[in-house]
């Protein structure tokens, strides 16, 4: 058996590499160029966009690109079709921690605190509805969803009520950013 087959932590191991991906290619100039050239493309970029919104480190990319799709196209509409590709780039997230990195960090929970405090607080009855709660609140501004989703995640929230909660917040949310930058805008 090789050292990765009996690594326990493939998930965050991968996570973290993916962070650091992430941070190189933000520096690589070309590939700066071509996302902010997915506002040329209409809804396809919107929806591009909306992906990128969601992450940490494309969030501002993702912004700058709606902004520029919202000089010609209609702000409702991107809006929709952004909040697709949000839902799209949350869902990836959510999967992500709902299944496979949450075991990982619970593993790594039980050697910290074997007697669970934590999760006892967290699934307290008056604690365990604010995750959710908090979790919307974060989508729906224009901070990145990584935690908002965490925290829908750790909830045991179903995958179809994460999806409706996702796509509307994260709508609501691209179009009232792309409504104050037309109001503020000259």
């Amino acid at each position: 058996m090789t050292f990765w087959e009996k690594w326990k932590y493939k998930n965050l191991t991968f996570l973290l590499i993916s962070i650091l991906f992430a941070l190189a290619l933000s520096k690589y100039e070309p590939f700066h160029e071509l996302l902010i050239r997915l506002g040329d493309y209409g809804y396809i970029g919107a929806f591009v966009a909306g992906i990128l919104f969601v992450s940490t480190f494309t969030a501002a990319i993702g912004a700058v690109i709606l902004l520029i799709l919202a000089e010609e196209l209609s702000p409702l509409e991107i809006a929709l079709i952004a909040g697709m590709g949000a839902v799209f780039g949350d869902f990836m997230i959510f999967r992500f921690i709902k299944n496979s990195l949450t075991m990982e960090i619970n593993q790594l929970y039980d050697h910290i605190d074997g007697r669970h405090h934590f999760k006892k607080v967290l699934h307290s009855r008056y604690f365990s509805w604010t995750l959710p709660v908090i979790g919307s609140i974060i989508i729906a501004s224009p901070l990145p969803d990584e935690i908002g989703v965490s925290l829908m995640g750790i909830s045991k929230m179903s995958m179809a009520k994460f999806l409706v909660i996702s796509f509307i917040l994260n709508a609501i949310g691209i179009f009232l950013i792309i409504s104050a930058s037309i109001i503020i805008h000259p």
